[in-house]
């Protein structure tokens, strides 16, 4: 079975929990990443503009939250989606999943607004919590080809470990190297992920489409993509970075025409996952270039976030909520605009940070439209996420 092939999962005969939004992992994480990403940027865009808050609510804390925070909760819950199928032994679900969600909705809040020892101990709890049942289902069932995805959430762990050290000045570190270490982790996941089922989902959906995979070029991306983003997380010479990331995102590059992205227009559920994956690229280009003062690496990180990350957290919740929630696997108008609308959000965060002057007005328009995206999600899908399946089945 492919790594990432989710959208279905097999009838169980055991009962499920009598709450359908805690079904399975997808659910009420999808919902919670949703909400929090449509909340956050806007209160982090006022807070910009000089707007006081009576909450936490800083540079650290926005950096923070978009990895540890909003991305986190996707990844959890489809690898939780994902280690069902994998498995077909159940991950978290009913009670024990409210706790999980719970622990992790207890971190959001400690962020905001708990004393920065007490926000670390809550915060730092959730992904032990939500990485060992995850554990013990690739264990249980013998799935040893996965337990990779473990050891990146560990890796995780440990980069907010010591953001939280360095905040606490418990370490003498720049509080920002761990979040962007995290950053280029969530990208090499990407980087895996997508080569699995990006090729796969556009061979199945496009008519006459045949995407090249080749295990020798993919290798070579995916260490380029790795030695760049830990060049520039961990300070490497500009010059030894600059080149690490210009051989990556020529290979991403390659990697990503041999998909054959112009054979997806027709097909939205496709088209946002070729364009999201885009911007890794062309991300990596731009951290070349800021290398030696061309663009900022403002630009770059943001690129690499709002466009790779949120485009393809976009279409990954979007399709796999359909499937799971026996639906038919087809973007109507709801799932298209809240597409278009996180590639304009991109488009303007990258404006704003290239020209200085329309800094104010680019941060705006890029908050309405992102966040305008999420809420689109959840007038969508809140009904199917809080709902049993439309076909009967489990999960």
């Amino acid at each position: 079975m492919p790594l990432m092939t989710i959208e279905e999962a097999p009838p169980s005969p055991a009962r499920g929990p009598q709450v359908a939004l805690f079904a399975l992992g997808f659910r009420p994480f999808y919902l919670l990443a949703a909400a929090f990403a449509a909340l956050a940027v806007p209160l982090w865009t006022a807070a910009q503009a000089g707007w006081r808050m009576p909450v936490r609510v800083d540079m650290l804390w926005h950096m923070h939250e978009m990895v540890f925070g909003f991305a986190l909760a996707v990844v959890v819950g489809f690898l939780y989606t994902a280690g069902y199928n994998w498995t077909k032994l159940w991950t978290p679900r009913g009670p024990q999943l409210a706790v999980i969600a719970g622990v992790w909705v207890a971190g959001r809040v400690a962020m905001l607004a708990a004393p920065l020892p007490l926000a670390a101990a809550v915060d730092l709890a959730f992904l032990p919590v939500a990485a060992v049942p995850f554990y013990r289902v690739l264990k249980q069932s013998g799935n040893r080809r996965n337990m990779f995805l473990v050891l990146l959430l560990g890796l995780l762990g440990l980069a907010d470990a010591l953001y939280h050290a360095a905040v606490l000045g418990w370490l003498a570190l720049d509080p920002l190297k761990p979040v962007h270490a995290a950053i280029m982790l969530i990208v090499v996941i990407e980087v895996v992920i997508g080569g699995r089922v990006i090729p796969m989902f556009t061979r199945n959906a496009a008519p006459g489409a045949n995407p090249v995979q080749h295990a020798r070029r993919d290798q070579y991306a995916l260490g380029l993509t790795a030695l760049a983003g830990a060049g520039w997380a961990f300070g490497l010479p500009a010059l030894a970075t600059a080149v690490l990331a210009t051989a990556a995102a020529l290979a991403q590059g390659l990697r990503l025409a041999g998909w054959q992205p112009w054979r997806t227009w027709r097909h939205p559920l496709l088209w946002i996952l070729h364009l999201s994956y885009a911007w890794i690229p062309f991300g990596f280009a731009l951290l070349a270039l800021a290398q030696f003062g061309v663009v900022t690496e403002s630009a770059a990180l943001h690129v690499l976030t709002v466009g790779a990350l949120a485009g393809l957290i976009m279409g990954m919740i979007t399709r796999t909520a359909l499937g799971h929630t026996g639906r038919p696997l087809k973007a109507g108008r709801g799932e298209v605009l809240m597409f278009v609308l996180v590639q304009a959000a991109v488009v303007l965060r990258f404006a704003a940070a290239v020209f200085p002057s329309w800094r104010a007005a680019g941060l705006v328009l890029a908050t309405a439209c992102w966040s305008a995206a999420f809420l689109a999600y959840l007038a969508v899908y809140v009904p199917y996420l809080s709902s049993a399946r439309a076909d009967g089945r489990e999960g």
